[in-house]
């Protein structure tokens, strides 16, 4: 197991790409440490991690509060005996014209993908270097932040500030040993895919399924992408195979988006 021993913290650990990371990791041998803001989903969680075998803490806390994330991650290093890696994964998707989107909304999808992310990196980074070790950052992105749809055009700008900030830290960073990077997924099975196809119906006057459908007939690949897919991309990028990346942004979405 690549991950023997380590601590790994997973934001919206409670359903979705998050709870496949967080099974992922565990099965690679990581201590897990689940954050969400629903107490239900991360208990339901726990008990899968547990079921296998693994160590494992939970913590709710709202990424987009800086106060919070940090203490989530004092949680993490006083309850599992470390910290060595945290995956920024938590999000929320919007679908909205830009001639209609409004500050609140803005405020809000900015607050908790972009604003949890920086917190994030600083309550990690600085957790590091008072442990004396290097360790791994790594973001959540999108195809939406390699390349800006209809739509989805405030969700795709908080996708890019997730690239840049990735960039960012992993310069600033380096020196410490610290890595940092991003996975990009195209378009995954979730409950959050559902919602997003619920809001092109509204908008568009498109059936239910109309949209989802759509872009899954776009990959080429032939199918839509699992969380297991986006976890296995996570999981090396944890492990030590990953020791000599950092500052990417990298695709995984069975063929949509070429860079």
């Amino acid at each position: 197991m690549s991950m023997n021993g380590k601590v790994a913290l997973v934001t919206g650990a409670g359903q979705g790409i998050g709870r496949g990371i967080a099974l992922r990791l565990a099965k690679e041998g990581a201590r897990l440490a689940l954050v969400d803001i629903r107490n239900d989903a991360l208990t339901a969680v726990a008990q899968e991690i547990e079921a296998l075998g693994g160590k494992v803490a939970t913590f709710v806390a709202d990424v987009g509060d800086r106060a919070q994330v940090q203490a989530a991650v004092d949680h993490a290093e006083q309850e599992l005996g470390g910290f060595d890696v945290i995956v920024n994964n938590a999000g929320i998707a919007q679908v909205q014209a830009i001639a209609s989107v409004t500050p609140e909304e803005v405020e809000r999808i900015f607050r908790i993908n972009v604003q949890g992310v920086l917190w994030g990196i600083q309550a990690a980074a600085a957790k590091f270097i008072a442990r004396g070790h290097g360790g791994k950052i790594i973001n959540a992105c999108s195809i939406a932040g390699h390349e800006g749809f209809a739509l989805l055009g405030v969700y795709s700008a908080t996708k890019f500030a997730v690239r840049a900030l990735t960039q960012a830290a992993a310069k600033e960073y380096a020196s410490r040993k610290i890595t940092v990077n991003a996975y990009c997924p195209g378009v995954v099975g979730t409950d959050m895919w559902t919602e997003i196809d619920r809001r092109f119906s509204d908008i568009t006057g498109a059936k239910l399924g109309e949209t989802y459908r759509k872009y899954v007939d776009g990959i080429a690949l032939g199918r839509a992408e699992t969380a297991d897919d986006v976890a296995g991309l996570v999981a090396y990028l944890a492990g030590p195979d990953s020791d000599y990346m950092t500052g990417q942004s990298i695709l995984i979405d069975g063929g949509m988006v070429y860079r």
